[in-house]
């Protein structure tokens, strides 16, 4: 192996591991914030779980639960992948430059010994001396010039080999212990995923025995959610008959383009929390043939926490619902987010907003093992918009 090709392959191969260590650097920073999120809906759990009797909410965190454990095997199943395929990389680095250091260190030898045999004749005083003329002279020195400098070039080859080599082995020691360690946690994971999976079916089987009382339920849910969706509704086509009257202002619309540019970047509506129920048309967790709708989503999150503003803009409305408490309208631009289920609100119709800025208290079900939910929605006027697509993921 030339030079060249020594100094091409080198650089090949800390490209190549280089790519595979942010690869897997991202997915140990995907694992670590799944982790989290586990962790907090246990924590959730744990919290509304003080006695043994099935929820709808408990039978929601357990599901989520469970699709983050999954996801979190996954991400394990992933790094595994890129373990071993870093691992079989390492190896035939190791192999290749073991074969390269057996062939260089053979030429060395060679030149060694050809220097050794003819030291009399390649001796550089001797040598020069016995030149017959200068120009002779001249290239005599050249030559034993280049010869030391081929000898210290193959010397360097072997000491960049074999310091490349040891770096190499020591990584995939490295490796091999941490796919051993990996292989642990993922089985470790699937064990309590066995565990949430048997508390989910038990959950669900309660449930299943109290029909007629989730549908009781569900119903007067859905008249709760029909005057919040009626009052969201009539909002909107007052301020559309308002803006008919008048050109929006450079502000307004500077809003508008704020807003849809930072989409998927919003900061959340709740410090933390864990959605429980999805936008759109979903089959109910329990009841078989009943499909729910959800204008928006559901975060479900610890008693205590505050609704927040995911962006600058206007309270346009602030209303009470009977039996669904509070809720805040804001206005940015084009764009409207809807905060409910609040207990308590800090906001007066018109006061300016500011990104984060508390808005109210989420309301706590004692009768419900304290289930604290905020219903979040994300309007563009009248077309309802997902906020997963919105908010940070």
């Amino acid at each position: 192996m030339n030079g060249h090709r020594i100094i091409v392959f080198l650089v090949y191969i800390v490209l190549a591991f280089n790519l595979n260590a942010q690869s897997l650097n991202s997915l140990k920073e995907k694992k670590e914030k799944t982790r989290k999120e586990i962790e907090y809906t246990n924590w959730l759990l744990n919290k509304t779980g003080q006695n043994s009797t099935a929820s709808l909410n408990k039978l929601s965190l357990i599901n989520e639960q469970i699709s983050l454990r999954k996801n979190l095997i996954s991400d394990y199943n992933s790094q595994l992948i890129l373990l071993e395929q870093s691992i079989a990389q390492n190896e035939l680095v190791v192999e290749m430059l073991s074969e390269d250091l057996i062939e260089i260190k053979e030429e060395y030898a060679k030149l060694i010994q050809q220097a050794f045999r003819k030291r009399g004749d390649y001796n550089q005083l001797f040598f020069l001396l016995s030149s017959d003329s200068f120009n002779q002279a001249y290239k005599r020195l050249l030559y034993t010039k280049q010869m030391t400098r081929y000898r210290q070039k193959q010397s360097d080859q072997i000491e960049a080999i074999r310091t490349v080599m040891i770096s190499k082995t020591d990584e995939l020691t490295r490796q091999m212990k941490e796919k051993e360690a990996v292989l642990r946690q993922q089985m470790q994971e699937s064990s309590q995923l066995g565990v949430e999976k048997e508390k989910q079916s038990n959950y669900y089987s309660q449930l299943q025995r109290k029909q007629r009382e989730l549908k009781k339920h569900l119903r007067y849910q859905q008249r709760i959610e029909d005057k919040l969706q009626k009052e969201i509704q009539r909002t909107i086509e007052e301020e559309a008959k308002k803006a008919k009257l008048k050109e929006k202002t450079p502000v307004e619309l500077k809003l508008s383009s704020d807003f849809q540019k930072n989409k998927g970047n919003f900061p959340w509506p709740t410090k933390q929390g864990i959605i429980t129920d999805k936008f759109g048309e979903h089959a109910h967790p329990v009841m078989k043939n009943i499909i729910i709708k959800n204008n928006g989503v559901n975060i479900t999150t610890s008693k205590g926490e505050k609704a927040r503003s995911i962006f600058d803009g206007v309270v346009s409305k602030v209303f009470a619902i009977p039996g669904g408490n509070t809720a805040v309208i804001i206005r940015h631009g084009a764009y409207i987010s809807v905060y409910s289920n609040l207990k308590e609100v800090y906001v007066s119709q018109g006061d300016q907003i500011k990104t984060k800025q508390d808005i109210g208290l989420i309301y706590s079900d004692k009768a419900d093992d304290e289930k604290t939910v905020l219903k979040f929605q994300i309007w563009k006027e009248s077309v309802k918009l997902n906020p997963e697509y919105w908010i940070k993921k």
